[in-house]
């Protein structure tokens, strides 16, 4: 069975206590094949039977079912066990709801952590899109309650982060308190350091804001482009203005 969990448990410690391992993609199309159900992750979740052995998630995941990930976080927060959330790599879009389920979430010095606006393919007439859009604003909603409730941050704080698509390192995610603490840290530190927090457009603004310095050394740029010449062989370039560049990479900051 292709499951994107796994249980390793050590009972060699003074009380038992079992990892979960979740990695990968969340339940796109497993989570709903008859073999991979929500029923079958709360039997592994509980055992034997109801257990109250602390729990540590290692969460390495891009995310996934927003759905299948709700279901996982409403499992966890109503475990009766501590359960510690460990972000060893990547925990993004729908497997940050989930490491929000944590008593307690930490992060590795390396790890990121990502929130987006949840997303589907919509198709149909004009009614069909509406209703698309009213689900994802609702989605968006019951998303935003998991993150309010761990980080105490406003909602609209949170709605303007997922519309950026914001990345967390893992100092920035303790300062806005998607997490608790750092692993492998001291408990405690000389002086805070500071994290990063970028979001998918920073990239694209850096470059435009840099468009200035370069116009003032560089005139124009210029680019191959196919001529009677280069076809039979000669190597020809056309020039294309710093302005129309500046142009083409406002619709690219626009359409993103």
């Amino acid at each position: 069975m292709d499951k994107f969990w796994r249980w390793v448990t050590n009972e060699a410690e003074e009380k038992t206590v079992r990892t979960l391992h979740m990695e990968g993609y969340i339940a796109e199309s497993s989570w709903f094949d008859d073999d991979i159900t929500p029923k079958q992750f709360k039997t592994e979740l509980y055992g034997d039977g109801q257990t109250s052995d602390d729990i540590v998630v290692k969460l390495h995941s891009p995310g996934g079912d927003c759905f299948a990930a709700a279901q996982i976080y409403n499992m966890l927060k109503e475990y009766p066990g501590h359960i510690s959330v460990h972000v060893d790599g990547l925990a993004a879009s729908a497997a940050s709801v989930i490491a929000m389920a944590g008593d307690e979430v930490c992060v590795s010095p390396l790890s990121v952590l990502m929130i987006h606006n949840p997303a589907m393919f919509i198709s149909g007439e004009v009614s069909d899109l509406q209703a698309g859009i009213n689900l994802l604003s609702e989605v968006k909603e019951s998303i935003i309650n998991a993150y309010e409730v761990k980080t105490g941050l406003s909602r609209t704080k949170i709605s303007n982060m997922m519309n950026a698509e914001t990345w967390m390192s893992a100092h920035k995610a303790i300062e806005l308190k998607f997490a608790d603490r750092i692993l492998y840290e001291s408990e405690s530190a000389d002086e805070p350091v500071d994290g990063f927090i970028f979001d998918k457009l920073t990239v694209t603004n850096a470059l435009i804001n840099k468009l200035p310095g370069i116009r003032a050394k560089i005139p124009q740029i210029t680019a191959p482009k196919a001529t009677k010449e280069t076809q039979q062989g000669g190597q020809k370039a056309t020039e294309i203005p710093v302005d129309q560049l500046e142009k083409r990479l406002e619709l690219i900051k626009n359409w993103g």
